[in-house]
């Protein structure tokens, strides 16, 4: 999944990405609303966790900006204020979870999970095609019954491409979705990774190349 972080205190946007690119997501950072407002134009996420008390353009116009656009982005809404209200004011702006910091990363990490199951079409909580079983939830993948020891980002591309149900998933857009703007930006590096998770696969294959249109299972 794609995932935007809008939090001004460097520190703990930084903290916060690590923790769920370690969860195998794709990560992008801002510190402010306009930097907010400029990613989220150009890249359609499936979360944005969003601080509510941004300098400058303010959470609230964020928020209200992202609820507006035609897309399927899904938004937690963070804040240093836990009160009822607040929190009823911040749902009634369009957010769709709030969190009162400080929180609990596995709590974080299990709501930006719960809103990207609800911002896509629905999957099954297992994906399984054949032999072949993965588990996002507990980042579990094996194949004929053993276990495969996947890279998060081997993981994230398998994930994607047995969700697509035999759809034909091109190259760029599994750098749109399973990448973030830390990586090498080339095609080259979806390719590198299709063929070490082939290898790990094992035989019969189960990853086709379509010529001139991508990748599918």
């Amino acid at each position: 999944m794609r995932v935007l972080v809008v939090e001004d205190h460097n520190q703990l946007a930084d903290s916060v990405a690590r923790v769920l690119r370690r969860e195998g997501m794709a990560v992008d950072v801002v510190y402010d609303g306009e930097g907010a407002l400029e990613r989220a134009s150009v890249v359609d996420y499936d979360v944005v966790v969003l601080d509510r008390d941004l300098p400058g353009v303010h959470g609230d116009e964020v928020c209200g900006a992202l609820v507006a656009a035609p897309v399927h982005t899904r938004v937690l809404m963070l804040t240093a204020s836990g009160t009822i209200a607040d929190r009823v004011e911040g749902l009634s702006l369009g957010a769709d979870d709030y969190l009162p910091k400080p929180f609990a990363y596995a709590e974080l990490v299990a709501r930006v999970r719960a809103l990207a199951r609800r911002a896509r079409p629905a999957v099954p909580p297992v994906l399984v095609h054949g032999d072949l079983v993965l588990d996002p939830a507990q980042r579990h993948a094996g194949r004929a019954g053993e276990p495969l020891a996947l890279t998060p980002k081997e993981f994230a591309v398998l994930e994607y491409l047995m969700a697509a149900e035999g759809r034909v998933v091109s190259a760029e857009e599994l750098l749109e979705r399973v990448w973030d703007e830390a990586a090498d930006p080339f095609t080259t590096t979806v390719k590198a990774t299709i063929n070490r998770l082939r290898s790990k696969l094992g035989a019969p294959p189960v990853i086709d190349t379509v010529p001139r249109g991508g990748y599918r299972i």
